[in-house]
């Protein structure tokens, strides 16, 4: 009478189990426990089964613990179980395999399948091997299941070599087993070694179907390998394999990587089956070849057809947002994601903090960051670069110092942040410290680090340590060489500038706009006229470069401090960009420190025209007017300037005093020891006046 019902028992436990019926299952178990049948190992191993394929673990390992003589099947089913259960449960695994072994219960194909797949999970090499070597003992690596499982573990893992000897001593081979190994890869960046297996592949004539085109059209990330791309768009076609949405949404994805934009669209619009991921593979490949208009605009067409955005979408968009500081959009954004429950979602975050920094919002940022109770290093150094993009290099040294007492492990972009962040303030000895640091924790002189350190000490005026860091360089890119002859340019060694540029040249550095920024701006200080125009005329003649407003600044000030003012003025009024007030205050600042009067009220004029609010240009042309004896036009100058109510800026100032940077602007009283510098402020005004000085601003009153 027992075996009738176990079999219906167990009947009825296959069919709870794969329609991951729990409430039925547990009911069900009720029955089992009531009729003593629990002791039969085959119902036990289904109630196994049946726990962890509904994602009960804890149930699952209760019943298995209970089964007094365990089979292969009943490890099988919870070590399988665990393993599915991603990281939390892969932990298990290993753990419950030297149990297995311990009690004399011979694993098999399955049971390699679970601990394989388990270690790559957990990136475990050393278990991996282990298994591996048991596997191999026990003659289980013919499995094709088995082998298929092993070459994705040591994909998983890094070790390709490995990978790749599985692969090749297979006796079997099936799509899964070239899938994963084309995957592995292309995860690799090895493009040509993914297109080698792919046409190896099919001239053995392996069937092709949709993992395989996949994984090889993942590895395609690079404008080169577009035509490799389209061949292999070509053959999907033929195999009929386009009606699959996930051979579609990877040929979107790999024309976009590749910047194939056009092709990209033709193919997502001709897609009859769009899905969140072929969505957001378009939105992600316009924000990332920088049509981030098309990106917002996509996305608004997404919502309009319905489609439930993902957590990627979302970060595709909130990257367009960042990309033309479109805040009001990226506030929808963060509310429309709000709405959908995404809040805790670390990547959606991270980008929103990034969104929130570059359109200027840093108080919002720091928000998205404080809600997060674990940032990871990512959106540490999203709100760190955050901060110094906005200026407030204070503050993310600050938040560099909490990182580091949290035990967070920096990457070579958080110091590169860091860096710059000494580099605005020129904090020399904090720049030391972080250098010392970025050598502790093993990061190289490669690009950004190298590039960072040479620009601080550059800034900081150390030009010999910045060149020693800038020639240890290994690779030089073009932000290493900008950051040097800039470095030089502003230190006063403009014939060192420019002897680096011509290095640069000859080394086959494509110059961009910032190098000829430097380069002009020392010619600048050097007073060298005619060479100026040279490299100018050089921009546009022989790189393509067209003249920005920073490079007729450039020209403006190399003619300007020449005293060739009249030039200065026809060379700007001639100019074909909307370069705004700069150029005229740069002129009206040369025709004061040359008491060219008229001209200066000329530029001063145009100024006024322009309605600058600049608080400097009223300052010089009301002092212009003053020595031209113009005392109606000083007048009309000052109502003018109230009028539109420009008002002078604060003056603000600091040092490094013993590892710490002091701040002081203009009637400030919020400095800790404000009493200390007002009192010694006092002793020195008071022993100015016994020394004969006459005090000729009210600066020292503001201070007091």
């Amino acid at each position: 009478m027992t075996l009738p019902s176990n079999r219906s028992f167990f009947t009825a436990l296959i069919q709870y189990t794969q329609n991951k019926n729990l409430q039925k299952g547990k009911t069900l178990h009720a029955q089992i426990i009531k009729s003593d049948s629990s002791s039969c190992v085959y119902i036990a191993n289904s109630l196994v089964n049946l726990y962890a394929k509904c994602q009960r673990l804890r149930e699952a390992k209760f019943v298995f613990e209970r089964i007094h003589n365990k089979d292969v099947v009943s490890w099988n089913c919870i070590i399988n179980g665990y393993s599915q259960h991603g990281l939390s449960g892969s932990s298990h695994v290993m753990e419950l395999f030297q149990r297995m072994r311990a009690e004399n219960t011979a694993p098999n194909a399955h049971t390699f399948a679970g601990i394989f797949a388990a270690a790559s999970i957990l990136v475990d090499v050393s278990g991996g091997r282990l298994a591996h070597a048991v596997a191999m003992k026990m003659d289980c690596c013919r499995d094709v299941f088995v082998g298929s499982s092993l070459i994705n573990m040591y994909c998983k893992t890094g070790l390709i070599g490995e990978a790749r000897k599985v692969f090749d001593t297979m006796p079997e081979r099936n799509s899964v087993s070239w899938a994963t190994i084309i995957s592995g890869y292309a995860s690799q960046r090895l493009a040509a070694e993914a297109l080698g297996l792919f046409g190896l592949m099919r001239r053995e004539g392996e069937g092709d179907n949709e993992f395989v085109f996949t994984s090889v059209l993942s590895g395609l990330t690079v404008p080169q390998l577009v035509n490799n791309g389209k061949q292999i768009h070509g053959i999907a076609i033929k195999n009929g394999l386009l009606s699959i949405v996930s051979v579609g949404n990877a040929l979107v994805t790999m024309y976009s990587k590749c910047g194939s934009l056009d092709d990209a669209l033709q193919t997502f619009e001709t897609s009859s089956d769009k899905n969140s991921i072929t969505w957001s593979a378009m939105i992600t490949g316009f924000a990332q070849s920088g049509d981030s208009h098309k990106a917002l605009k996509l996305f608004s067409s997404m919502h309009r057809s319905g489609i439930r955005p993902s957590e990627f979408t979302f970060v595709g968009v909130l990257n367009a947002c960042s990309d033309l500081g479109a805040a009001w959009e990226g506030m929808q954004v963060h509310d429309y994601f709000l709405k959908l429950g995404f809040e805790s979602q670390l990547y959606i975050m991270t980008a929103l903090v990034d969104a929130y920094a570059k359109c200027g919002s840093i108080a919002d940022a720091k928000k998205g960051f404080d809600y997060l109770k674990e940032p990871d290093i990512v959106l540490w150094t999203s709100m760190i670069g955050g901060y110094v993009q906005n200026g407030e290099n204070e503050e993310a040294l600050s938040l560099y110092g909490r990182m580091e007492m949290e035990g967070m492990f920096p990457n070579e972009l958080t110091m590169a942040s860091v860096l710059k962040a000494c580099s605005s303030l020129a904090a020399l000895e904090q720049g030391r410290q972080i250098h010392a640091r970025t050598v502790k924790y093993g990061f190289s002189l490669e690009v950004p680090i190298g590039s960072a350190l040479s620009t601080m000490y550059a800034k900081c005026g150390c030009l010999e340590d910045g060149t020693l860091v800038f020639r240890r360089m290994p690779v030089r890119d073009v932000v290493s060489w900008n950051a040097m002859i800039s470095g030089l340019s502003q230190n006063g060694c403009g014939k060192e500038a420019l002897e680096l540029f011509e290095e640069m040249r000859l080394e086959g550095t494509r110059p961009d706009y910032v190098t000829f920024v430097n380069i002009l701006s020392a010619c600048s200080h050097m007073g060298l006229v005619e060479r100026g125009w040279g490299y100018f005329k050089m921009m546009s003649d022989e790189f393509g470069i067209d003249a920005r407003v920073e490079h007729y600044a450039c020209m403006v000030d190399i003619l300007s401090r020449a005293g060739k003012l009249k030039e200065a003025i026809e060379f700007t009024e001639s100019a074909t960009i909307d370069h705004g007030k700069c150029l005229w205050r740069i002129i009206l600042g040369a025709c004061r420190n040359y008491h060219s009067y008229e001209l200066g009220a000329y530029a001063g004029e145009k100024l006024m025209e322009l309605g600058s609010q600049e608080s400097s240009a009223y300052v010089l042309l009301s002092g212009i007017y003053s020595a031209l004896g113009r005392w109606e036009d000083v007048e009309r100058v000052r109502r003018m300037m109230k009028l539109r109510g420009v008002s002078k800026e604060p003056g603000c100032s600091w040092i490094e005093l013993k590892s710490g940077v002091h701040v002081f602007v203009v009637k400030d009283q919020m400095h800790p020891q404000i009493r200390d510098i007002q009192a010694e402020l006092r002793r020195l005004s008071k022993q100015m006046k016994d020394e004969g000085y006459e005090l000729t601003t009210d600066s020292f009153s503001a201070a007091l």
